[in-house]
């Protein structure tokens, strides 16, 4: 009960403070989402990867192992959320909008205060937290957007236009600069660190505006279903991996928490700039940002006594 409380107040609590102030401004001042959503996608995000890319720290055998953990990860949760889709027959934006909700899951704002409370700033457990961010941030504005534009579009615009999008090359500067140790001047990491603060507080923002405006409908047993894949699924077959790859210590207790987070806030924001239905986007974030407050806590002590 002492965890929970304290994830309740220290993790769930800023969470739910910014979407409530976004909430209390589209209620008042009917914010425009589509304009919220381009800021997100064509500035935010650019600048928040290429900043992370540029700064970080790792050795490349253990980013690369750490890496290969969670794309194996994601590919693993991608065929079963394709697998429970087609057996419950949804049509292709929402089987798209199902499965990005399993496989793209809240490393950043989330994640990050997790890890650092549960392992008290552990360099290792940190660092493995970090890329998972980074990998999440990479794949969700790459393929994230290419599924969604795919689903309405068709693959080859959908392929197309997302070579006009400027995540790609924000990824690829900060990865080269980093490689080939480019300084900066300040003109330009003064700036960068500005635009990658700030991306937390304006996705949490766009996401209490877009809850402003929803109405849970009926029917919500997709949603449902959305969270046991992410929430309960995630962990089982993180767990399952740690097992087999025979990995202990810290870093079998990072792996396993940072693969219990909730859906990417991010999901919701690409939603509603590309998919014709955001709400169920932004009814599976909501509800399972709120869910997680017990799952989490459940994982965080199942971390502590398997491991």
């Amino acid at each position: 009960m002492a965890e929970l409380s304290l994830i309740l107040r220290e993790i769930i609590g800023p969470v739910f403070v910014m979407m409530l102030l976004g909430f209390i401004m589209q209620i008042k001042f009917k914010l425009d989402l589509s304009t919220l959503a381009k800021i997100n996608i064509y500035f935010l995000a650019p600048g928040f990867i290429f900043n992370a890319l540029y700064h970080a720290e790792f050795s490349g055998g253990f980013f690369f192992k750490i890496f290969f953990f969670f794309v194996l990860f994601v590919i693993i949760l991608f065929i079963l959320s394709r697998l429970l889709g087609k057996i419950i027959k949804l049509d292709r934006n929402r089987q798209t909008l199902f499965t990005n909700s399993a496989i793209f899951y809240n490393s950043g704002n989330y994640g990050i205060p997790v890890n650092a409370l549960v392992f008290q700033g552990n360099p290792l457990a940190m660092s493995i937290q970090v890329i998972a961010l980074t990998f999440q941030n990479m794949f969700i504005f790459s393929y994230g957007i290419f599924s969604l534009r795919a689903a309405n579009k068709g693959t080859l615009k959908a392929m197309l236009g997302y070579f006009r999008m400027p995540v790609l090359y924000g990824l690829l500067a900060g990865i080269l600069l980093n490689v080939f140790n480019v300084p900066l001047p300040d003109f330009v990491l003064v700036p960068a660190n500005y635009i990658a603060d700030s991306m937390i507080a304006i996705a949490l923002l766009t996401l209490g505006a877009q809850v402003a405006t929803i109405k849970l409908t009926k029917g919500l047993s997709i949603v449902y279903l959305s969270l046991v894949v992410r929430l309960i699924c995630g962990p089982l077959i993180a767990y399952f991996m740690i097992i087999v790859f025979g990995i202990e210590g810290i870093t079998a207790q990072a792996l396993f928490i940072a693969s219990a987070m909730p859906t990417s806030v991010n999901s919701s924001v690409i939603a509603q700039e590309y998919s014709d239905d955001p709400a169920f986007a932004t009814q599976t974030v909501l509800f399972s940002t709120l869910a997680s407050a017990v799952t989490v806590t459940v994982v965080i002590y199942l971390a502590r006594l398997l491991f």
